[in-house]
C-alpha cells in the first residue's frame, strides 16, 4: 500500500505558513500541482530551463508526484529558490575546443586511410573502427 501524505500546516524559511503534504528529512512535502506560486521555487530541470542553477543553495522543499502508465512509481524532486539561484556557467573557448576535439576524436577511425578517416558518424565502441573497416566483406559487395 502506498504512503499515505496527511495534509499539514507548516511554517516555511520566511516564516510564513503554507499547507503541505507532510514533512520529509525535515523539508515540507508539496503535491503534484499544489506548490504555491508566491513561494518562487522550481525544481533542477525548470531553473535549467531559465538558464539558471541552484548554486550551493540547499533544497528547501520537496515535490511529490507520480508518472503516467505503466509503473506508476513515486516520486520526490527538489524544490530550491528561485531568487537564490545563480545563472549558469557557460564553457570557455579553450572547453569548447576540447570538446569539438574529443567528439571528432570519437569519429576517427584509427585504420582508415589518411584523408578518410573522420567518419559522419561515431565509431561503435565494441569494434574500436569503422564499419567499412570492421565488415570488409559488406563493403565491397
Amino acid at each position: 500500500m502506498a504512503r499515505q501524505w496527511p495534509i499539514v500546516k507548516t511554517t516555511l524559511w520566511d516564516g510564513t505558513w503554507e499547507f503541505c503534504h507532510g514533512h520529509l528529512d525535515g523539508l515540507p512535502v508539496f503535491a503534484w500541482r499544489s506548490v504555491p506560486a508566491r513561494l518562487g521555487l522550481a525544481t533542477r530541470r525548470q531553473l535549467r530551463e531559465m538558464s539558471l542553477r541552484p548554486g550551493g543553495a540547499d533544497p528547501v522543499a520537496l515535490l511529490r508526484f507520480r508518472h503516467r502508465q505503466p509503473y506508476r512509481r513515486e516520486e520526490l524532486a527538489e524544490l530550491f529558490r528561485i531568487e537564490l539561484a545563480k545563472p549558469k556557467r557557460t564553457a570557455t573557448p579553450s572547453q569548447r575546443a576540447a570538446i569539438e576535439r574529443a567528439l571528432t576524436a570519437r569519429r576517427t577511425c584509427p585504420t582508415c586511410p589518411p584523408g578518410q578517416q573522420v567518419k559522419p558518424y561515431y565509431l561503435p565502441t565494441s569494434a574500436g573502427q569503422c564499419w567499412d573497416c570492421y565488415l570488409p566483406d559488406t563493403a565491397a559487395a
